[in-house]
């Protein structure tokens, strides 16, 4: 990799507290200025970008981020001017070394805030919703993001002329049709032989009209397709008796805050008018003339390649029931529960600072504003200056995150990385500017109309990104909570984030805990699994409620050993009675093959780690045989699955598929998680652990960083996500982990 910016450096990084976004003038620091004056983006310009940060998804359709990582050591390149400690041999010095090179390279992408600015891309439906947006709304983007935008959506087009829902996942009709109709809004023409290849793609695959809901949802927005074709979403549903297994406040927060605004929007019938865009673009995605489509039959197809979760018979049931109610709701009826959905889309702005709980529902929510409040309005036009938050751009272009970023997920993970050993009190600055992120991201305040709007209470929590957003969350907490006491007990720092704060943290951690002993996401567990048959999305599964998950399961129940190790005398019976409940939680998840099943990265290995590490730390609080049979069941597993070159290595497929599925080659990111579960099994086979030691050093790039590889972060099982962070942070503390185990003597 270059250790230095190119020489097409006037695409300069703005790196704000949860804020990243692109100025095309490096002299301008304020969004405002740069975006009046960035139309001057010129065919040289982008040629350069080509020519400068080459993307070949055939070789890896994961990006690197190099634009910005080029950038961010350009700027804050510095020797090392620490003392490397010195080992007694060769082998543990080039151990000393690979953890020193690595560490301070990435101490060089640090933030002036403290976080990790990274790729947080991956899906291929997030970009077209936004882009749908900014068309309805006559909003568009300046012409360089919009060149980046066709850059990003070209670069990920399989040969064939398709489109994934992700950017590894093989094509599908959703990912196809949305990725056709953004490069059209986007100015690309119809005959270009890129769009005529995805057009013989979409009419040889059963057309458009076989697109997913999600899919129906956003074509029916701009006139491609006919509301009668959408199933309802049955919007009075929210003016219902709270108590109902059935009222969406129990949904999962994401699906209730996504289908929220989709409710508002059928509910309103918004649609884009006819202009000659929408016309072409009807004959180009369609088999069939348009006008004579019998769009209620269109509304349970779904194109045999997109399919994930099959419809359930309950919810046909319902479909039928909803849609003939919609045809003779009264207009009272309506208009009230237009008027409540709005309400809540409102507080959900206000709650997040106009950030929103993600992308989807952020850029349907400002469809939404804009229907309501107009286009000159304070409210939309604070949406539109939001949207840039969830601008990002790489090697293969400008994409949308899936999220606002993952700044204090990746800082918690980073520090408790660091501090495995004391090499990291070698990087005290980095060590201070992590904290002071930590201690600023600490959600201190409720919403006032939190419980209104049915939030779990935050005081104390940690968010995945920043506390502007503000949704907290159970292993975020967690792992904020984990890496402030590792701060605290290294003794670097003055400890800011005092004794009150960290028993919030505590309590919110307890309150998290479901009835079964695991803890969720964001929210309890609000109805039975039933609910599930309920689901409507077809390329999702298991996101109706907040389930238990392994991961965030034992990353609580690790922040609470913790606790009791560090504030023995706090509700001590409490978290012990946590501690034991959501151990024999993580045992029962457990795989007949030894195995922990990951819903949140790529996989077996990454909630494998997560669960040997909690039933190591909380040998006290569970009985020893069952302890010791599923850390050896573990260990073998993951032995089982270690590769010639003494790597680990899965694919998305293990996600999708829940079952174990070897990459081609091993993954420097699988092989960490393993080595960090089985060093701290202390399983029997050290060779095993040098192999990949030797393999994680052996990989490692000159200047300290690691390669992207394969695509690491999984949601709701069958889309995946980028953590462009995890390629330095977990060598790092696998690496780090076997230092301090080795006991090296310096």
């Amino acid at each position: 990799m270059p250790q230095k910016t190119s020489s097409w450096n006037h695409w300069k990084l703005l790196t704000r507290m949860g804020r990243q976004v692109w100025a095309f003038k490096p002299e301008s620091q304020n969004i405002d200025d740069h975006l009046k004056n960035a139309d001057n983006f010129t065919e040289q310009e982008l040629f350069a970008f080509h020519k400068d940060f080459a993307f070949d998804r055939q070789q890896n359709p994961t990006s690197g981020d190099r634009v910005f990582r080029e950038q961010a050591v350009d700027t804050n390149s510095h020797p090392y001017t620490g003392k490397t400690p010195r080992a007694k041999t060769p082998e543990e010095q080039t151990l000393i070394d690979a953890l020193v090179r690595g560490i301070h390279y990435f101490s060089q992408l640090q933030s002036d805030e403290g976080h990790w600015p990274g790729d947080y891309g991956g899906p291929l439906f997030l970009l077209p919703g936004l882009l749908i947006a900014s068309y309805i709304t006559e909003t568009p983007f300046p012409k360089p993001h919009q060149e980046m935008m066709k850059v990003y959506l070209f670069n990920h087009q399989h040969a064939d002329g398709g489109w994934g829902m992700h950017i590894e996942g093989q094509p599908t009709m959703f990912g196809t049709v949305m990725q056709y109709v953004s490069l059209r809004l986007l100015g690309v023409a119809k005959d270009d032989p890129r769009l005529l290849k995805a057009s013989t793609w979409i009419k040889t695959n059963g057309g458009a009209a076989s697109i997913p809901s999600w899919g129906k949802f956003y074509l029916s927005l701009l006139n491609l397709y006919d509301w009668n074709g959408f199933n309802s979403l049955f919007p009075e549903m929210w003016l219902f008796p709270k108590w109902l297994p059935v009222h969406p406040s129990r949904y999962w927060c994401h699906s209730r805050m996504v289908y929220l605004p989709m409710a508002y929007c059928q509910t309103h019938r918004i649609q884009m008018p006819e202009n000659d865009l929408i016309l072409s673009l009807r004959k180009e995605i369609y088999n069939e003339d348009f006008d004579s489509i019998d769009w209620a039959k269109q509304r349970n197809r779904v194109c045999e390649k997109d399919c994930y979760t099959q419809q359930s018979p309950i919810l046909k049931w319902m479909n039928l029931l909803t849609n003939s109610f919609e045809k003779i709701i009264p207009a009272w009826l309506k208009t009230r529960t237009s008027e409540y959905l709005l309400k809540y889309i409102n507080a959900e702005d206000a709650q997040t600072e106009y950030l929103d709980i993600g992308p989807v529902s952020k850029t349907i929510n400002s469809i939404c504003i804009w229907h309501a409040y107009g286009k000159d309005s304070e409210q939309f036009n604070k949406h539109v200056a939001r949207w840039y938050d969830y601008l990002w751009i790489a090697e293969d272009g400008m994409k949308m995150s899936g999220y606002n970023g993952s700044q204090l997920w990746d800082v918690a993970f980073t520090t408790r990385a660091m501090l495995e050993s004391d090499l990291g009190l070698l990087f005290p600055e980095t060590i201070k500017k992590s904290y002071q992120f930590i201690d600023n991201m600490q959600i201190l305040s409720e919403h006032e109309t939190h419980k209104e709007f049915f939030r779990h209470p935050m005081i104390g929590s940690w968010p995945f990104s920043t506390a502007e957003q503000g949704w907290p969350v159970a292993d975020c907490t967690a792992e904020g909570l984990s890496a402030t006491l590792a701060i605290h007990k290294s003794g670097l720092l003055k400890a800011d984030i005092s004794n009150t704060r960290i028993k919030q943290a505590v309590d919110v951690i307890l309150s998290f805990q479901n009835k079964d002993g695991g803890w969720p996401t964001y929210e309890l567990s609000r109805s039975p699994k039933w609910l599930e048959k309920l689901n409507p999305s077809e390329i999702f599964a298991d996101i109706m409620i907040d389930y238990s998950w392994t991961e965030c399961s034992s990353a609580c129940v690790i922040a609470l050993l913790e606790i009791l190790e560090c504030y023995p005398d706090y509700k001590t019976a409490e978290v012990r009675q946590a501690i034991s409940n959501g151990l024999q939680f993580v045992v029962k998840q457990q795989k007949q093959d030894g195995s922990w099943y990951g819903g949140w990265a790529v996989c077996f290995t990454y909630a494998t780690w997560f669960a040997v590490e909690a039933l190591v730390q909380g040998k006290d609080y569970i009985d020893a045989n069952t302890r010791s049979a599923c850390i050896n069941k573990a260990s073998d597993f993951l032995l089982d699955k270690q590769m010639p070159d003494g790597g680990w290595g899965e694919t998305y497929e293990s996600c999708a598929n829940m079952e174990y599925t070897q990459a081609k080659t091993s993954q420097v990111v699988n092989t960490a998680w393993a080595l960090l579960a089985l060093q701290v099994a202390n399983a029997d086979n050290k060779e095993a652990i040098q192999r990949g030691i030797n393999l994680l050093i052996e990989r490692q790039l000159d200047d300290g960083d690691w390669a992207q590889e394969n695509i690491s972060g999984v949601f709701n099982y069958n889309c995946m996500i980028t953590y462009s962070s995890y390629r330095n942070i977990f060598p790092i503390w696998a690496l780090n982990r076997f230092y301090q185990q080795k006991a090296i003597k310096v």
